[in-house]
Order: structure tokens, then sequence, then C-alpha cells
């Protein structure tokens, strides 16, 4: 059986989770996805705060000395899995990054090169009585 404090734990800590992330998606500030998976995880945590024989049951099929330590350990694999997710998205927003600032940096380069090659041309001016100069 779960102990007393950390069913309290877990049900605080997955009330907590819902109010922070119902702010976040309310002001547009995290993707929908990230919010499901923190939305499915705080409530899986509630469920097993609630039912705490389905902790029990899944740490004896497993091997755990104790329901505890296989909530810790689900909880740990869990983050570890999304920090690992995001470092990949983060890796895969960096190139995209840096492939848009070489392709920024083409478009000025070649504006520039433009802009010379006109300044350049010679231009027939107007003087001021409104004939061409020659």
């Amino acid at each position: 059986m779960l102990p007393l404090q950390l069913r309290l734990l877990l049900v605080l800590g997955a009330l907590l989770a819902f109010v922070v992330i119902s702010n976040r998606v309310r002001r547009e500030r995290i993707l929908v996805e990230d919010a499901i998976f923190w939305m499915v995880l705080a409530a899986v945590l509630v469920v097993l705060a609630i039912f705490p024989q389905i902790a029990v049951m899944a740490s004896q099929a497993l091997g755990f000395m104790s329901a505890s330590n296989f909530v810790f350990l689900a909880v740990i694999v869990l983050l570890f899995w999304k920090a690992f997710t995001n470092a990949s998205e983060i890796s895969r927003l960096k190139d995209k990054v840096n492939e848009l600032a070489q392709e920024i940096a083409l478009e000025r380069l070649e504006h520039e090169e433009a802009r010379a090659q006109a300044s350049e041309e010679p231009r027939e001016e107007e003087d001021p009585q409104g004939e061409l100069a020659r």
C-alpha cells in the first residue's frame, strides 16, 4: 500500500499540474501535444493515488520492494523520456534556425550585389531646365 503522504503528494501535484497547464494553454504558451502529455501524466498520478492497488500489483509483478519505488521509477522514466523528446525537438529546431539564417544571409548578399550593380550603371540625369545632360 502506498503511504498516505505519498498519496496526498500525488493528488496535490496532479492538481497543481492541471492548474498550471490550464493557465499555459489559455495563454497559448504551451503546445497542445505537450499539454496533453502533462494532463495524462497528472491524471495517471491521480488514479494511482485514488487506487493504490494498481501500483501495488504492478510493483509486485515487476519485483519492486515497494509500490513507492515503482511509482518514483515510473515517473523518473517518463520524465527522462520527455526530456529526450524535448532535446530531439530542440536539435531539430536549431538546425532549422541555422538553415533559415543562412538563407537570409544569402538573400541579403544577393540584394546588396544587385544594389551595387544598379549603382554602377550610368544614369541619365536631368538638368534644372528639364533637358537631358550628356
